[in-house]
């Protein structure tokens, strides 16, 4: 199993973190707000840690779940602490109103924090396809998920497999400005007539 760190603890970090002690990985959680870490970590479980803001995470995994604007200098803050790290970026750069990305469109946020963290950390982009409540459901669901480590990805799919998810390699990390924009066609479906209890998935045919 994988030891992961969650920085942030909103909705996205208590239903992977939720997800991921029952999937018997270990978890600690970094927030600037210590009382709102050490609540999510109480509820959680006795064997969930908490950790000062800014010092280099226990978890080999880390998730970035925090607001897209906060993503990258955020990174920029952790600095060194992130070196050696599998980076997880879940997050989604919506503009204002929902209706068109907040990054340009050769990039990503995910790229963004890959440029802003040591060499030696590999950047994933996942789990932004994801709403909370279907994390917090417990239901399976795929994930869609990009990156440039071959072995950073066989990490995250295995860990991904072990929180009762379905893991989807996209390609490498350019895909992730395309995983951002399907969050973007979610958001537009969600307003459209689905609300927000779905997911995107793959269908796959028999014998294949």
């Amino acid at each position: 199993m994988s030891s992961i760190t969650i920085i942030g603890a909103g909705n996205m970090a208590r239903g992977i973190g939720r997800r991921a002690i029952r999937g018997g990985n270990t978890v600690q959680i970094i927030s600037r707000d210590q009382a709102k870490a050490a609540s999510l970590a109480k509820s959680l479980g006795a064997d969930v840690t908490t950790g000062a803001w800014g010092s280099t995470p226990t978890g080999d995994i880390v998730f970035l779940a925090v607001l897209f604007a906060s993503a990258v200098p955020v990174a920029e803050e952790f600095g060194e602490a992130l070196a050696g790290k599998i980076v997880i970026d879940i997050t989604n750069p919506f503009n204002a109103t929902g209706t068109g990305l907040a990054v340009p469109d050769d990039t990503s946020v995910a790229k963004l924090v890959d440029e802003a963290t040591p060499a030696s950390t590999r950047v994933i982009k996942g789990f932004n396809t994801l709403f909370s409540q279907i994390v917090a459901s417990g239901e399976p669901a795929d994930v869609f998920f990009a990156g440039d480590d071959a072995q950073a990805k066989a990490q995250v799919a295995d860990l991904i497999n072990s929180l009762g998810l379905r893991p989807r390699d996209a390609g490498d990390l350019s895909m992730a400005h395309w995983l951002e924009g399907a969050g973007l066609l979610e958001m537009g479906l969600a307003r459209g007539s689905l609300g927000i209890g779905f997911s995107l998935g793959v269908n796959i045919a028999e014998g294949n």
